[in-house]
């Protein structure tokens, strides 16, 4: 494997560097049991890759499971930083401490929940950066709203931002 070739070809380097606080406010709030700190997006990477901090709160976990998917478009990759949080793996699901990583390719099939019961953090990297901060602007005003949504329209949902279900 070698270097990609140049992106930046000035003459000295650029200041560029972009920074975000640890205290910045979540930049998306899903229901009472998620926040959303886009720490990089595809937009601000020029399209590199995004990177989310995805924190859950210390609730009772989901009466369901969500169900896995896949993306045809982009990598993803979780890495835990606090808390356990159940990672579905393609066929099966693990719950991942601390350090731990999982790497998606596309088209893998994958999945996450907080079923602890306790407050969990992670990082999640989408690589090249899709412009998923609308998808997730979207679950937030759903679940802010408690509009239903059919089977129809969930399928319209995933569709538009590169999300499919895995067969059951």
């Amino acid at each position: 494997m070698s270097y990609p070739p140049p992106r930046y070809s000035g003459p000295a380097g650029a200041l560029t560097a972009t920074f975000r606080p640890a205290d910045a406010p979540p930049d998306v709030v899903i229901g009472s049991r998620t926040t959303v700190g886009h720490l990089a997006t595809g937009a601000t990477t020029d399209g590199a890759f995004g990177l989310y901090r995805w924190d859950m709160a210390a609730t009772p976990p989901a009466d369901t499971t969500p169900r896995g998917h896949y993306h045809r478009t982009f990598a993803e990759s979780f890495f835990i930083l606090d808390g356990t949080v159940s990672l579905l793996t393609g066929d099966r699901w693990i719950d991942a401490g601390p350090g731990d990583y999982l790497y998606v390719p596309p088209g893998g099939i994958h999945a996450f929940a907080n079923n602890s019961g306790l407050a969990a953090s992670m990082l999640v990297l989408f690589t090249p950066g899709a412009p998923r901060e609308p998808y997730f602007r979207e679950l937030a005003e759903i679940v802010t709203s408690g509009r239903r949504l059919t089977r129809r329209e969930w399928t319209a949902l995933y569709a538009r931002h590169d999300q499919y279900e895995a067969p059951v």
